[in-house]
């Protein structure tokens, strides 16, 4: 199976838009932090109505700005669903200030719970499921609570290799999805080759976990650049994949685009219909106009813009 598609090819020019990929694509979500979304003008101008908009909080980043973000965003029309690491926030009423910041001035209900990027808890919370356990979300009417999920073994959750931790996590997460008044759904790392993500979508649904499956893709980036965040992110086998290609110095420059890996996972689904991915959600390595852009060129009239004008 081809993994990357590095071919050169003119950015303007027309490409033929499967009924498979516009279903596919319908309804993706993105993901921007306050500093890139700095860098946009107007989402309406990028975004179809709906999108769906998450916002990374990375250590160090003032709740601040993070609230003014999704003030910005939901002012132009779109879902924002703001991340909660909870390794970075202090303790209970710290989380609850965050809470009733972001819905007090920016309307949210949304939410992604994850443990966050660093090693080490800045207070009382470790994991998700003690944010979620504080009950604060549901006594707050959230509608939607996503969690993370991993299609490749995740070493910082399972030191010793393999998915028990993992799987027990999402033992947990599942039977909470039972007791919230909140949709909830798994939102992933970024990968790039479908075989492996079909196989983990498929291992879920025979252990019974049917959380809806938000997959998560790298939008179009250099290679050196998907290769610094796959380190950053703990990719393992997909790395392995990019560090392969690498060798080949002359490929560090040219553009990676998800077209292959989201070709074969909109047949699956278009073949086999109760397949439980759901959304694809991208992460914009190489910019949010640029994903913005591939989708619009790549999804049909489902990843058209608000306003294609702006």
């Amino acid at each position: 199976m081809a993994l990357l598609n590095f071919k050169k090819r003119d950015s303007g020019a027309e490409q033929p838009v499967t009924p498979e990929m516009e279903a596919f694509l319908k309804g993706y979500s993105i993901e921007v932090m306050p500093r890139t979304a700095t860098k946009v003008d107007d989402f309406r101008a990028l975004l179809p109505a709906g999108t769906r908009v998450y916002i990374a909080h990375i250590d160090g980043t003032p709740i601040e700005d993070m609230v003014a973000t999704a003030k910005r965003i939901a002012d132009e029309g779109f879902d924002v669903m703001p991340h909660f690491p909870a390794r970075i926030i202090k303790d209970e009423a710290t989380l609850a200030d965050w809470i009733a910041r972001y819905q007090g001035e920016a309307g949210v209900k949304q939410a992604l719970l994850l443990a966050g990027g660093v090693s080490e808890p800045r207070g009382d919370f470790h994991s998700s499921m003690q944010l979620l356990e504080t009950g604060l979300f549901d006594k707050a009417g959230f509608t939607h609570l996503n969690v993370a999920g991993h299609p490749e073994p995740n070493l910082d959750i399972d030191p010793k290799g393999g998915r028990a931790n993992t799987y027990a996590a999402l033992d947990w997460k599942q039977e909470f999805s039972k007791r919230t008044d909140a949709e909830m759904a798994l939102a992933t790392q970024f990968c790039f080759e479908a075989k492996p993500v079909i196989d983990w979508v498929n291992e879920l649904s025979e252990r019974g976990m049917n959380l809806p499956v938000h997959i998560g893709i790298a939008g179009p980036a250099k290679l050196q650049t998907m290769i610094k965040f796959a380190i950053a992110c703990g990719v393992g086998p997909s790395l392995k994949v990019l560090q392969k290609r690498a060798k080949d110095v002359t490929k560090l420059l040219l553009p990676h685009e998800p077209g292959e890996v989201l070709a074969d996972l909109a047949a699956h689904k278009a073949a086999n219909p109760d397949f439980n991915i759901t959304k694809v959600h991208f992460f914009p390595l190489g910019g949010i106009k640029t994903n913005a852009t591939w989708a619009i060129n790549n999804g049909g009239a489902s990843a058209q813009p608000v306003n294609p004008q702006g």
